[in-house]
């Protein structure tokens, strides 16, 4: 299916059954603060998920635990057969059901905890991070809980299956996370990332394998390591069973938030994914994927965050060097964003592994030659792992307006890629919403999209067009953007004017040290004599203090100078402009 519809899909039915299941929070007004109904409305959207999803193998379900608990099988003998019956990687032992609850109102809280009871450990796993088991109370406690099982289990908050898919119900996920985070004050887009920004994301990531997959199938993996709902993780799973409906993508993911985190575990379950593979915790000091090595990774890390909270852990892992994750280097600990990029680095698979990491401008070129940063883009595109960079249009994301950037990352580059790196400069490829979302005024459209992908695959140095859309590509090699930074001192000079020397050497003047930044391609001493000397020539370099810097000024390379307009151009308009001011004061005063 084509984004536009997708998205119009999502407009439409999608969030209006949002809307509806939204509504329910009506009910608890009074006794919870509108920033808190997001913790009743998401686990009760996840577990009636579960019960409509359950209800065809109830029966069958409650027969085989019996004859199991006969038989006397325990662990993981149990869960299999139950597993099997169900037809899902979860099962609920418990005789109720949403129905069932409904007929003993006078019973509501026993038997409700009964039905939470009965469910398979992943699921009671769900429920722990939601905090699920304080709501209930609370629910008790305001004398709420029956009324709002009722309204989950009217037709309007029918999930089954058969009614609404797994992708559509990826999307009521996100549609009641905005409202739940609108509602406490908080972004959104911290939560999860436009599917329009996904679909870019993974057309380019898929797109040197594209046609090997159509032919010979796809049977890899993908990790997000910020992975929010899991829904970058999903939308890769659609587009290559799009291409091929027999594919096999296993799916892992870390989330530090506990909601998000249950979200994405509970998608994964429905959806009959490898939901072990969800995993909780902070990806930069518990890494739960030490060792792990995967075929794509697809993620959107936050940006602009400090990192003062796993600093003992990461500088630990620091230490080891390459044998960890952060071996070259760390970035200023007011943002950690770089350091989710060395983890996703060191997690791809030898040889063929590929990335897609939204960065900001910041990794760009923040941090002087020498420093964590600059390291890091040197170890990166030294060790030929750049393939292309997209810069976004502005005002893409829920939750910021700024300069956004695709970072395309490769163990297996193309032969003809090898040494070089593709900046693609699409900040000008969008359409205008006709609602904002938060930040979010502008989409990527499917023609967009087939615009970018179309300049990554063709490789070129080529600006392309498509009625209002512009896109433009250039390709340097690897050491274009490397430089070195030359200190340069003055030399003290005597009452003649002649430089002081100390063992043969000039003695460098108080207060006169600068430094020149030089490209690598250029030659130093060159460089020097054409650029310093002429204007300084008591200035000598201080070579035993060079430092070897990376940066990529992507604004600068893309940048179009507009020539000022004509002076007598403006003369011209600034007299139409009097003379129209003139007439209209005629008109007003009446002279």
């Amino acid at each position: 299916m084509a984004i536009n519809e997708l998205q119009k899909q999502t407009n439409t039915n999608i969030q209006e059954k949002a809307n509806l299941i939204w509504e329910i929070a009506t009910h608890l007004v009074g006794f919870y603060k509108p920033h808190e109904y997001g913790k009743v409305i998401l686990p009760m959207t996840v577990l009636k998920r579960f019960d409509d999803a359950l209800a065809a193998t109830k029966e069958k379900v409650l027969a085989a635990n019996q004859t199991l608990k006969e038989q006397k099988y325990e662990g993981a003998i149990r869960d299999g057969a139950l597993c099997r019956t169900s037809g899902y990687s979860f099962y609920n032992t418990s005789k109720f059901d949403f129905a069932r609850l409904l007929a003993d109102p006078d019973n509501i809280q026993a038997n409700f905890e009964d039905y939470l009871q009965g469910y398979s450990d992943n699921v009671k796993d769900i429920l722990s991070n939601f905090k699920f088991d304080d709501e209930v109370k609370n629910m008790v406690k305001g004398n709420v809980l029956y009324v709002v099982i009722q309204e989950f289990n009217s037709k309007k908050a029918d999930m089954s299956p058969d009614k609404i898919t797994s992708m559509d119900m990826g999307y009521i996920f996100e549609e009641l996370i905005r409202k739940f985070s609108e509602s406490y004050n908080e972004e959104a887009g911290a939560h999860f990332t436009s599917r329009d920004i996904i679909y870019l994301m993974t057309e380019l990531l898929i797109a040197p394998e594209k046609e090997e997959i159509r032919q010979n199938g796809c049977f890899k993996t993908a990790y997000d390591m910020a992975m929010g709902t899991s829904q970058m993780l999903g939308c890769l799973t659609e587009r290559i069973q799009e291409i091929t409906p027999e594919a096999d993508l296993k799916c892992f993911g870390q989330e530090f938030n506990p909601e998000t985190y249950a979200i994405a575990k509970a998608d994964m379950l429905i959806k009959g994914g490898n939901a072990s593979g969800m995993e909780f915790g902070d990806t930069l000091s518990n890494d739960a994927f030490s060792g792990y090595e995967f075929d794509y990774i697809i993620s959107n890390p936050p940006f602009g965050i400090d990192w003062k909270r796993e600093k003992d852990a990461v500088e630990r892992e620091a230490k080891l060097g390459y044998d960890g994750r952060f071996g070259p280097g760390l970035p200023s600990i007011s943002d950690g964003q770089m350091l989710f990029m060395l983890n996703g680095v060191k997690k791809l698979k030898e040889g063929t592994g590929r990335m897609a990491i939204i960065q900001n401008g910041s990794s760009l070129f923040t941090g002087d030659a020498g420093s964590g940063p600059s390291e890091i883009r040197r170890y990166l595109i030294t060790s030929d792992l750049v393939e292309a960079i997209v810069q976004l249009p502005t005002d893409l994301f829920y939750n910021t307006g700024i300069a956004t950037y695709i970072w395309l990352i490769s163990k297996g580059k193309a032969a003809n890629r090898m040494g070089k790196v593709q900046l693609i400069d699409a900040s000008k490829c969008f359409v205008k919403r006709r609602k904002n979302i938060g930040n979010k005024r502008v989409d990527l459209s499917d023609d967009c999209i087939r615009l970018i992908t179309a300049a990554y695959n063709e490789f070129d140095n080529k600006a392309y067009a498509e009625g209002a859309l512009s896109v433009e590509s250039k390709v340097f090699d690897n050491d274009f953007f490397g430089y070195t930074k030359v200190t340069v001192e003055t030399a003290q000079t005597d009452e003649n004017g002649k430089p002081v020397l100390k063992k043969g050497r000039p003695q460098p003047a108080k207060g006169k040290t600068d430094t020149e930044t030089i490209p690598l391609r250029e030659d130093v001493d060159e460089y020097f004599n054409k650029n310093v000397l002429p204007y300084n020539p008591l200035a000598y370099m201080d070579r035993s203090k060079d430092k070897i810097g990376y940066e990529i000024p992507f604004t600068r390379l893309f940048y179009k100078f507009t020539p000022p307009r004509k002076s007598d151009e403006i003369f011209a308009e600034f007299k139409a402009l009097t003379a129209e001011e003139a007439d209209l004061m005629k008109d007003i005063l009446g002279e």
